[in-house]
């Protein structure tokens, strides 16, 4: 990830993602906090699938398995499924429009939040409520701003 340009400027957008993910927020809001680590993760897999890939997903899902505290591998493997599906949809999703990008990007982030209720079903851990999916619809709502900031980024830094 750190060969060619903007390897800093990469690093540096998941940092910021990950700070958004464990910043306080007020009871009542916290359980519609999107999954920014996800959405930066989608935004360079499609933008970059050459560069940032599977494996990328995998470290910034284990480097927020340790922030957080839960089982080691929960959201390494939520987020190595996300890259696998946004790499696979890269060269459809860079044509949509943003609207139906944010489609997609909903989908995706659906199937992350089932691989981690799949892996909490595993280990016999109680089934979260109706609350838990809000994510992925606050997810489909800041999409748009998310990828315009991060493609605003990548063009006047030059990341390729």
């Amino acid at each position: 990830m750190m060969g060619g340009r903007g390897g800093f400027t990469i690093l540096l957008s998941f940092a910021v993602a990950i700070a958004l993910m464990i910043v306080s927020l007020p009871s009542w809001i916290a359980w519609a906090r999107p999954d920014w680590l996800a959405l930066a993760l989608i935004y360079w897999c499609i933008a970059l699938p050459h560069r940032i890939g599977i494996f990328s997903g995998f470290t910034a899902g284990l480097a927020l398995d340790v922030i957080r505290g839960g089982l080691l591998g929960q959201y390494a493997a939520a987020y190595t499924v996300i890259a696998f599906l946004a790499i696979k949809l890269h060269r459809r999703m860079r044509h949509f429009p943003v609207w139906q990008q944010a489609l997609t990007v909903f989908l995706i982030l659906l199937l992350g939040q089932l691989t981690i209720l799949w892996i909490k079903g595993i280990i016999d851990e109680p089934v979260p409520i109706l609350y838990y999916w809000i994510p992925s619809f606050t997810g489909l709502l800041v999409w748009p701003v998310v990828f315009i900031v991060l493609r605003s980024i990548r063009r006047n830094f030059h990341v390729q």
